[in-house]
């Protein structure tokens, strides 16, 4: 994880020293980088009933888990505060973080599947979670517009397809996709850190906010995540269950650094959702390695 900490330090001197903008950075993030990673793992990836079932499975908990906190959150927040709680806690950073700690820990094959289910996380936050961070500045019609506007929305589409049709990869271009993979990283952990040193002037700390937000991404989701373990196991038996170990790491990973990227595009509290993702990825340092800890405790007596 020290690679990743030094993404986020170099992000930091990015705005700090050489004065880069953030809104840049965050539009080749969402405009550019996602659609391309997610073209090519759409499309790439093969797969049956129940690996397709994991991305929508992580997309239907992130749709349940903003919705219903929602409400709540307008009760404790009487601004758009409320919608940007609600979008980032019910994400995750499965790319940034997940992807090298899946590397870390999982065979080549499972590898491959974890980067497919990350796929639930980017839809999440390119649609649902785009429109709820929206809907605190805008009209349901005007947020329903931007994120029709959104080009990952497309890229996800034309991969599936392709996919379906048996359609490869030329090899001329796959040098290409793997590269963004590795741009994405980088630059998604470096905007966690973008404009740090402006968060006195923006009141970018807010303890309320903060505290909130890591109740729910540390605790209330892999609660969520080993509850649907423990029923599949039992109960159900749709999933393989070399497949929890994907679940767990998506449950686990800190605040999404995508978070930071749509709130600086929509100008949602930039600075309050960066100190929120940046503290949230301090504590998964610790808390990551714990709670893989305990995963080998509850595979071995629940599952």
């Amino acid at each position: 994880m020290i690679p990743l900490y030094i993404c986020i330090f170099l992000g930091f001197i990015s705005t700090a020293v050489l004065k880069c903008s953030r809104e840049t950075v965050a539009k080749i993030l969402l405009f550019i980088l996602s659609p391309l990673v997610v073209f090519n793992s759409a499309m790439s990836v093969k797969f049956n009933a129940s690996i397709a079932m994991i991305p929508i499975t992580l997309y239907c908990i992130s749709i349940f888990i903003a919705f219903s906190s929602l409400p709540i959150f307008k009760r404790i927040f009487s601004d758009n505060s409320a919608n940007l709680l609600s979008f980032s806690v019910a994400t995750g950073n499965s790319a940034y973080l997940g992807i090298p700690i899946a590397l870390l820990l999982l065979s080549d094959e499972l590898v491959e599947i974890f980067i497919f289910s990350t796929l639930g996380a980017v839809f999440y936050q390119n649609t649902a979670g785009y429109f709820i961070t929206a809907k605190g500045n805008s009209s349901v019609k005007q947020s329903l517009i931007k994120v029709a506007k959104l080009p990952v929305i497309y890229a996800f589409l034309l991969g599936i397809t392709l996919n379906k049709f048996g359609v490869t990869m030329p090899e001329m271009f796959s040098n290409v996709f793997g590269y963004t993979k590795g741009a994405l990283a980088i630059l998604g952990m470096m905007i966690v850190s973008m404009g740090m040193e402006k968060i006195i002037q923006e009141k970018g700390f807010d303890l309320k906010f903060v505290s909130i937000s890591i109740f729910v991404k540390f605790i209330i989701w892999p609660t969520l995540i080993c509850i649907l373990i423990f029923l599949d196991a039992k109960f159900f038996g749709f999933f393989d269950k070399n497949l929890y170990i994907i679940f767990f790491i998506l449950s686990i990973v800190p605040l999404a650094g995508n978070t930071v990227t749509i709130a600086a595009l929509l100008n949602v509290w930039p600075a309050k959702m960066l100190v929120a993702v940046f503290i949230s990825t301090l504590i998964s340092l610790f808390s990551i390695p714990a709670m893989l800890y305990f995963y080998s405790y509850f595979e071995k007596f629940f599952i």
